[in-house]
């Protein structure tokens, strides 16, 4: 069977899923269904042998096919997506946070393939392979007009095979090769260290298959690095655009449910049996009552906006910063032959308190906007705001807030220039402050007689 023979099959195929659709909100209106389905799949058919037979330049008939699933799919929200092979297998390698390759996150600067860093403990790393390096060869192959698709198509592999990087250094006048071989590579989505004693910081840049777990396993290293425990601890959530459910609940699971409390993380509603889901709280130990501030802003999305809102109806932490990007829909990932890929959306999630943040999203308890820094420096009062809600767009993987104006984060743990973090470990020191207060007895003087 020809490729081109598969395509018709897999748009024949999302034509009739239409057509029922269609066929569903006509007879629900009187009409009927099977005439006019005929007459779209025929117009349809029309279209496309017009454009083959008269356009300007002769038309692939695949590309054009895929036009047409795509164009049907953006008619319905900005998240529904049909992703071809490359697209569909880069989102699954992001979602599972592991791969065959270097160890290299690179981009085009000045026209140019060039090294951002090297991922620790890689073998990029181990090489030497240094930041601002100009990759000049993969292989025998030469970068100049190369994509970055096609980098890193190049550059990852299995295990184990090996593969040479030319690179061109500022103050080396010869080129350096390096040989390398390929393992492999796990990405890591969230980071970790202590600010002060007793105060912990987790940043999650997204959520993948492994991040509930290591962020079990990091709560574990905080506590140890504190003599055990935790005075509070900051959850930095800014520009995480979200990820797998599942890994987001993991994270919500140590701080709710123990007791009589409701342990409700999320609902998900949508027409479908399987689109109907609840998450709980799992019964078991649960992480000391020490405070919490979640870190929040306008590219914050889908998964991170499922957390904030479980703590922030569950009354376990304090959401902070700018208003949330307002992402409340579940894609659902469908395989499709030949490696191809439907991203569609099924359900809507509902916080415990039953809100959904679709283009709403998550007020913070306390606004404190990223540019009251220059504020701070210049001496005028801070003007908390929350941002506006622009055009959404989808990208594989997760949610791709590009219009939204919410400045970068610092670098992880940096107080003295993130001004939202600073704010919030002042904050978790004033709760503690203050708890302290409210478990002392009162004394009561008086005169004597």
């Amino acid at each position: 069977m020809s490729r081109t023979t598969k395509w018709l099959i897999i748009c024949a195929s999302v034509a009739v899923l239409s057509a029922a659709l269609i066929g569903l909100t006509l007879r629900r209106h009187g009409q009927r269904p099977a005439v006019r389905e005929q007459s779209q799949l025929k117009l349809l058919k029309d279209v496309i042998g017009i454009v083959k037979k008269s356009y300007v330049e002769e038309v692939d008939t695949k590309k054009l096919l895929t036009g047409a699933v795509e164009g049907m799919l953006a008619t319905l929200d900005p998240h529904s997506a049909f992703m071809t092979p490359e697209p569909y297998r880069e989102m699954q390698i992001s979602m599972s946070g592991s791969f065959g390759g270097l160890g290299i996150e690179i981009n085009i600067r000045d026209e140019k393939l060039t090294v951002i860093s090297p991922i620790e403990d890689t073998p990029a790393f181990r090489a030497g392979i240094k930041a601002n390096d100009y990759i000049w060869k993969i292989g025998d192959k030469l970068t100049k007009g190369m994509t970055i698709t096609q980098a890193v198509n190049l550059m990852r592999g299995p295990k184990g095979t090996r593969v040479t990087l030319t690179i061109l250094r500022e103050g080396q006048k010869t080129p350096l090769a390096f040989h390398l071989v390929r393992d492999t590579i796990n990405t890591k989505s969230l980071k970790a260290r202590t600010l002060e004693p007793g105060y912990g910081y987790i940043r999650i840049t997204q959520f993948q298959e492994r991040t509930g777990q290591d962020f079990q396993k990091t709560l574990q290293l905080l506590r140890r690095e504190n003599n055990g425990t935790l005075k509070g601890l900051i959850l930095d959530l800014r520009n995480n655009p979200g990820g797998l459910v599942d890994t987001a609940t993991q994270v919500v699971d140590p701080f709710i449910g123990e007791g009589t409390s409701d342990g409700t993380i999320v609902s998900m509603r949508g027409r479908t049996p399987d689109a109907q889901r609840n998450y709980y709280a799992h019964f078991g130990p649960k992480e000391p009552h020490y405070p919490i501030v979640v870190l929040i802003n306008g590219a914050s999305a889908s998964a991170s906006e499922i957390i904030a809102g479980a703590l922030q109806d569950q009354k376990r932490a304090i959401i902070m910063g700018t208003q949330s990007y307002g992402k409340g829909s579940v894609q659902s990932v469908i395989t499709l032959r030949d490696g191809y890929g439907l991203k569609l959306t099924t359900a809507r999630y509902y916080t415990p308190s039953g809100r959904s943040i679709q283009a709403k999203g998550i007020r913070p308890d306390i606004i404190v906007a990223q540019s009251d820094v220059a504020n701070k420096t210049n001496g005028s009062a801070p003007s908390p705001h929350t941002a506006t809600f622009g055009n959404r767009s989808s990208m594989p993987a997760a949610v791709k807030p590009s219009h939204r104006t919410s400045p970068p984060v610092a670098a992880e743990g940096d107080l003295a220039n993130d001004f939202q973090l600073s704010r919030a470990l002042e904050t978790l020191k004033g709760l503690n402050i203050f708890a302290g207060l409210a478990s002392k007895p009162a004394t009561v003087t008086g005169g004597g007689k």
